[in-house]
């Protein structure tokens, strides 16, 4: 009789025992419909903006708060956020290391670093160094020029690296230091190359959410509620950059990485090509020959990319918005750049400038963008 107290609490404990292992053993609940699991339910757009986000708080430290309204008049960023942009290179500071370059002597070539294998990256006289490009045919040294003038246009400059054209003459002043070198370089003597200011300590870029995911997504007022502060100013950046290889049919950045979708579904968790960042944030638009003249045969080739990442930005700097308004009602985006660029590069004429029938083009895509931004206002008022 005293053994049948000792057996029930025996088997007491071992039906507790059993119960604790089965409960280690069920599988966790399954998520609700639409929260985020690997593989399974979309994030929206918010979501994948945000993803990540908590980790690199707690690694960094706390964001900035961001500001209280991101978009202003349903379109434009606030002013608030603008001014939180990153400075880029100021025009000054532009303007007198292209004086400084064309005057420089060129003390040293080496290969590699700057693109092509018929590229070189140079040491001036003056201790700075700067990317020189050969293009494979003069077209190309023509689109990174007038990109970078139309960029001035547009208010955009100082996303770009200083640039100036040089002329290649081993006898010369600027290149006597490397004649041997320039032997070794198969550049043809009488060329027109770019010289473009190295930056030191760029890193790349991967698309964020409204383009990372393959597909372009609508960059709209409503999407950006609560987003941090970093990720604000850098859409603020992209959406200029949208609209700039929009206008020169530049293929050879985000346009090239979608085309590659095709047979890389991964392409865009990838860098972005020619886009790279400084390190207080400011995105650098970089290596632009593919803009204008080369960009402007391949319409037909390129559009089915360029198009609809312009159709998915409806958020818009103000000052570029109303450059291209000035631009559109004028009609004079070709007279313009042809005045900028002959007034601040003295080679200009050494590749001339746009043909007759470029120039429509530059103008029609003027128009284009400028009709795009006004149905985003008209989209905006109706909500």
């Amino acid at each position: 009789m005293q053994r049948g107290p000792r057996a029930a609490l025996a088997l007491g404990l071992l039906l507790l025992l059993l119960g604790a292992l089965l409960a280690l053993r069920e599988p966790a609940p399954e998520p609700a419909r639409g929260e985020a699991r690997g593989g399974g339910a979309q994030k929206t757009f918010r979501a994948l903006l945000a993803a990540g986000r908590e980790q690199q708080q707690q690694e960094e430290g706390e964001e900035e708060d961001p500001p209280a309204a991101p978009v202003r008049r349903g379109i434009f960023w606030s002013r608030e956020l603008e001014a939180r942009v990153p400075p880029g290179f100021a025009a000054e500071e532009a303007a007198a290391w292209r004086a400084a370059a064309r005057g420089a002597r060129v003390a040293s070539l080496e290969r590699g670093g700057c693109g092509r294998s018929s590229n070189r990256l140079a040491r001036l006289s003056d201790g700075s160094r700067a990317c020189v490009r050969y293009g494979v045919s003069p077209e190309q040294i023509q689109g990174e020029a007038l990109s970078y003038h139309l960029a001035g246009l547009l208010g955009m400059q100082q996303r770009l690296p200083p640039m100036a054209l040089a002329l290649v003459e081993a006898r010369g002043r600027q290149w006597e230091p490397v004649r041997e070198e320039l032997r070794g370089s198969h550049w043809a003597e009488g060329a027109v190359v770019s010289l473009t200011r190295w930056v030191d300590n760029l890193t790349a870029v991967v698309a964020p959410a409204p383009w990372g995911g393959g597909r372009p997504r609508a960059l709209a007022a409503g999407e950006l509620g609560g987003l941090p502060a970093a990720q604000l100013v850098e859409l603020v950046q992209w959406s200029d950059l949208i609209l700039f290889d929009y206008l020169t049919a530049n293929f050879d950045r985000l346009a090239s990485n979608l085309f590659s979708l095709q047979w890389d579904p991964r392409v865009m968790r990838r860098a972005t090509s020619n886009l790279l960042r400084a390190p207080d944030g400011g995105l650098v638009f970089m290596d632009n020959e593919a803009g204008l003249v080369h960009g402007y045969r391949l319409l037909a080739t390129w559009d089915p990319y360029n198009e609809p990442l312009l159709r998915s930005v409806c958020v818009f700097r103000e000052g570029t918005a109303r450059r291209l308004a000035e631009l559109h009602r004028r009609r004079n985006a070709a007279a313009e750049l042809r005045r900028r660029y002959r007034a601040r590069e003295p080679l200009w004429a050494r590749l001339g400038f746009l043909s007759e029938r470029q120039a429509e083009l530059l103008q029609a895509r003027v128009d284009f963008v400028h009709r795009h931004i006004a149905q985003c206002r008209a989209q905006a008022a109706a909500l």
